[in-house]
């Protein structure tokens, strides 16, 4: 299955500063579900100034269950960088056919 995940970071003062605490950490973990084929694309969502607010990505896992498993030990979620997370299943267009 395919998912669509839109998430947005807290706005409290800290909020930018602990993002890049664990940046690294998180990049890491996107990095090898993209070696297994499960981290489809994505990236940061930033506001008008161009700060970092937020992400944007596709994920395929086999079921809502594993990538709910899967965010549950996201350093994101965990060190509380996203203070919302929205997750839709989708089909990404395949432009092969």
């Amino acid at each position: 299955m395919q998912f669509a995940l839109v998430a947005h970071d807290y706005e409290d003062a800290g909020a930018l500063e602990r993002r890049l605490a664990c940046r690294d950490s998180h990049l890491a973990r996107l990095r090898e579900l993209a070696a297994a084929g499960s981290f489809l694309s994505g990236g940061v969502v930033l506001d008008q100034n161009g700060k970092m607010v937020g992400s944007n990505a596709h994920f395929s896992f086999p079921d809502r269950a594993a990538l709910d498993a899967w965010l549950a030990a996201d350093p994101y979620v965990v060190q509380r960088v996203w203070e919302r997370v929205e997750v839709s299943e989708i089909r990404l267009l395949n432009s092969a056919g």
